[in-house]
């Protein structure tokens, strides 16, 4: 049975080992490593399975040159760059991984949250640029962090495990997602807020763990940002389309936001020319000091990378073998 399936895997992955011990008495798996939808052309329509990371979109243009594909497996959580609507009339199931980096994107909003609270980028930034005193103050006022409100948006898997590692350190969680049931919040000892206004109002620091929809994109925008407290944080490690982060120079510059940490953009790589990355980048602007960007590598740890490509591969695989599938989001 060697070999009787063709896998692709469409981009960030260039060696597929890993996946060929998994598939290699079923398939061959090939590796395409594009940076755009249109280098897929030519070299995904005879697969049998397409194994999807982040880098790319699969349209409906690609998902209708699939003549024989029996799924397609978003190496991820979110999946939003997959047209699983246009997959679903064609009779192909896309599934998504939603357990592999819970641990890493939780560990990531800590380490946001505490590099901006505690002062910790802001004095790195100043200080190695040899800019104001060698004292505390450049950082003052700082606010201890246990006792303060930390509003989740979305309390799934990864909004969960923020919410415990919050509350370890005793914070005051509170939570938005319409989607949750009643419950939750006495399971998790954390506070349910009815609406994102009622989240906003109290929040110190503010993590969003929500997919992005037609619902949630630009969730956080001019108006919902000035609905938090003078001097509020924001972290996103969700999806970049969640933000419209256009509106957070200005934000940062007024003080309505002390600071922002961003794991995740609309377009990555952002150009020069994005109006974040430009006031980032300014020394002269308080967001040089004030807001951490990371290149959507909160997921990543060597573990979590490995568990991501092995549950694609087994997603795959019970695929070829016509085993019932796990996670499927279309």
């Amino acid at each position: 049975m060697s070999g009787k399936y063709r896998v692709v895997i469409t981009d960030f992955v260039s060696d597929g080992t890993l996946e060929q011990g998994i598939l290699g008495d079923l398939a061959r798996v090939d590796t395409v490593c594009a940076q755009s939808e249109a280098a897929l052309k030519g070299r995904i329509e005879a697969a049998d399975a397409l194994l999807v990371y982040h880098y790319i979109n699969v349209g409906a243009d690609t998902i209708d040159r699939l003549d024989r594909c029996r799924v397609i497996v978003r190496c991820g959580v979110g999946y939003d760059n997959v047209d699983h609507a246009r997959a679903r009339k064609r009779g192909i199931p896309v599934c998504n991984v939603p357990d592999y980096g819970t641990e890493d994107v939780a560990d990531a909003t800590m380490a946001h949250m505490l590099a901006l609270v505690r002062g910790v980028a802001l004095l790195n930034s100043r200080l190695r640029d040899g800019r104001g005193t060698w004292s505390y103050t450049q950082a003052a006022p700082l606010q201890r962090l246990r006792g303060s409100t930390l509003g989740i948006v979305g309390l799934g898997r990864i909004g969960t495990a923020v919410a415990l590692r919050a509350g370890a350190m005793g914070m005051d969680v509170v939570f938005y997602d319409p989607y949750r049931p009643d419950g939750a919040d006495k399971a998790l000892g954390v506070r349910r807020a009815e609406s994102l206004p009622e989240l906003l109002r109290q929040s110190f620091v503010i993590s969003l763990h929500c997919p992005l929809t037609p619902e949630t994109r630009h969730l956080i925008d001019v108006e919902t940002l000035a609905q938090l407290p003078h001097g509020a944080y924001l972290i996103n490690t969700a999806r970049g389309g969640v933000v419209d982060t256009a509106v957070i120079p200005a934000a940062v510059a007024s003080g309505q936001l002390a600071g922002a940490g961003i794991d995740v953009l609309p377009n990555e790589p952002p150009t020069a020319e994005d109006p974040l990355i430009a006031a980032w980048r300014d020394p002269a602007h308080p967001a040089h000091d004030r807001v951490i960007i990371t290149p959507h590598t909160a997921f990543y740890s060597e573990q979590g990378l490995e568990d991501m490509r092995t549950k694609g591969a087994q997603g795959v695989r019970r695929a070829l073998l016509g085993e019932p599938l796990r996670n499927v989001v279309n």
